[in-house]
């Protein structure tokens, strides 16, 4: 799987704008926003603003890096994983 990351400005309403757009073999597959300084211990985290398909999440993670937040994506995308779903596929 092929992931890139496009640097991309996020009207998210506060100084958190600096983001990501996250493609998987050529498709949008998340938007990250990097941690202002406004969150205290959590400033410089990365945090999935959006997560489409198997990234979709209730309640979306903060990453220490990049390397972290790849290496998720990877192993949700790899494992079908999609939110009130069974990892198991259908017969």
């Amino acid at each position: 799987m092929d992931l890139t990351l496009q640097p991309v400005r996020v009207r998210t309403g506060s100084e958190d704008e600096q983001g990501l757009l996250v493609f998987a073999d050529g498709a949008l597959a998340a938007v990250l926003v990097c941690l202002s300084d406004t969150h205290g211990d959590d400033a410089g985290l990365w945090f999935l603003e959006a997560g489409f398909g198997p990234l979709a999440s209730p309640q979306p993670g903060k990453f220490a890096d990049l390397d972290a937040v790849q290496d998720w994506i990877a192993a949700r995308l790899a494992a079908g994983v999609t939110p009130g779903r069974s990892l198991r596929r259908p017969p």
